[in-house]
């Protein structure tokens, strides 16, 4: 005998979905931070990397190459960058595919973060890029 306030198995079932829908909405926002954290992260080392071989080879130290520092630099800023555009994409991908079980509204903080920082981070990059060749 079942009473009003007793859910039916079905019922149980999609409450479970629905819920592990949401876990994994949330498991998908913490990667996507980490993705940013990662990627500012390298931005930063890139900048810091650079300044510091910039401030040897002014003092007189030999480096393996005069543009060492701008290079280094550069590659860091780009991975970071690269690293920002990856993670926002493969967010997405996952938004897309768990948005057909359940609905979420698109313009997530972390989602609109990693949008604002990857077309930021595209911009400064490919603008560092044409001032220095």
């Amino acid at each position: 005998m079942t009473t009003p306030d007793t859910k039916s198995a079905n019922m149980l079932a999609q409450d479970r979905t629905d819920l592990a829908v949401s876990r994994t909405m949330m498991a998908a926002d913490r990667s996507l931070m980490a993705w940013i954290r990662t990627a500012l992260s390298m931005i930063s080392f890139g900048f810091t990397i650079y300044k510091i071989l910039q401030g040897f080879q002014e003092s007189g130290s030999k480096l393996p190459a005069e543009q060492t520092p701008r290079n280094i630099g550069l590659f860091l800023i780009g991975l970071g960058t690269a690293s920002m555009v990856m993670g926002t994409i493969a967010y997405w991908q996952t938004f897309k595919e768990l948005r057909l079980l359940q609905h979420f509204p698109v313009w997530r903080p972390s989602f609109v973060v990693a949008l604002i920082m990857s077309g930021l981070g595209l911009f400064l990059f490919v603008g560092i890029v044409v001032k220095v060749l």
